[in-house]
């Protein structure tokens, strides 16, 4: 009689699937904070929406991942992090709309679950979640056997907000004379890992472990720096003053991002040297002997938010950010184009 296969023997097994559940449990429930969300475990999230509350809600939506920074991950074998960034690579784009997070859902596919170390990314959404102020309310774990490498696994995240519709935040607002204030980055956040990795690793031969001069830690620790989560200064400054346009600098860097919300016939002028450059920007740029512009394209440079607001209103805006703990920058201005050319210029 031929050897009977079972499902645990091609590769997938349940009863790890289970015990992982039992793992994040508690990790998930403390995001819920007062909000009365469905239990974990069902085939589906629920959330309360007190839609009397609003005049004209809308839901505002976005999914992102974390792309090759987790090959830094898994060659640091360091998994507690990454769940940060991968909340908040979602999060940053749902609140450039003006919207309020209200929940999060996360897939993570593997070859062979590893309960523990799929544990301590939750652990990371979970902490991403509370920075954001929004539910963990469910999400995805897939064994699929054969599909990725051993010991590694791919990470997608899904974040629903809200916002009032006449507070939509679309950039139709921005004019001339315009300000452009910028909020710094911890780093490279999640964008531009493969240009990144291939100069340090490849090109200039560092290895995860190395302290490259002009650094304070150790390359590995550089460059898993999670995400800025943004949403309490970004809502902050949405709550008090006339922020037209927002711009999340992910892959692109900032010209690829911030000409997304500069109406046409308009350009930002952006002052590079307003704000202090990180020592891992250099670096990368020095390696690498990558021209500037391949640098603004690629990376956000040191500004991972930008606001488009009125000039007279910059100063009080840049206060309350850094009273809110983030680094604020007065970065440049809105302008009226003389041509057909770039909606951003880095001057």
């Amino acid at each position: 009689m031929s050897k009977k296969i079972t499902y645990k023997g091609a590769g997938v097994d349940v009863e790890e699937g289970e015990r992982f559940v039992r793992l994040i449990k508690p990790l998930v429930e403390s995001t819920y904070g007062e909000s009365k969300v469905s239990p974990l475990g069902g085939f589906a999230g629920a959330f309360p929406l007190d839609a009397a509350a609003f005049r004209e809600p809308l839901l505002v939506s976005a999914t992102d991942g974390v792309g090759t920074k987790l090959k830094t991950a898994f060659s640091a074998r360091r998994f507690d992090t990454i769940g940060i960034d991968l909340v908040a690579m979602s999060v940053n784009d749902v609140i450039t709309c003006g919207a309020k997070p209200l929940f999060f859902l996360d897939y993570l596919a593997t070859s062979k679950l590893d309960s523990e170390q799929a544990a301590e990314v939750v652990k990371g959404i979970c902490e991403g979640c509370v920075r954001a102020g929004c539910v963990l309310i469910g999400g995805e774990t897939a064994e699929m056997p054969g599909f990725y490498a051993e010991g590694e696994f791919d990470l997608a995240g899904f974040c629903v907000g809200v916002v009032e519709k006449d507070l939509y935040i679309d950039g139709a607002g921005v004019g001339p004379g315009d300000a452009v204030i910028g909020l710094a980055s911890s780093g490279l956040h999640s964008n531009g890992y493969s240009l990144a990795r291939k100069v340090l690793f490849d090109v200039g031969g560092y290895s995860i472990d190395s302290e490259p001069q002009g650094l304070s830690r150790t390359l590995g620790e550089e460059l898993l720096t999670p995400t800025v989560i943004y949403s309490r200064a970004v809502l902050g400054l949405c709550e008090k003053f006339d922020v037209k346009a927002l711009a999340h600098v992910t892959g692109g860097g900032i010209p690829g991002n911030l000409s997304r919300v500069i109406p046409d016939g308009l350009f930002a002028a952006i002052d590079s040297s307003s704000w202090p450059s990180a020592p891992i920007f250099e670096l990368i740029m020095k390696t690498g002997n990558i021209n500037r512009d391949e640098m603004y394209s690629t990376f956000n440079c040191g500004m991972g938010m930008i606001a488009v607001l009125p000039r007279e209103q910059a100063e009080e805006a840049l206060s309350l950010a850094r009273d809110l703990s983030e680094a604020a920058y007065l970065i440049g201005e809105i302008k009226e184009s003389d041509s057909s050319g770039s909606k951003v210029r880095i001057l």
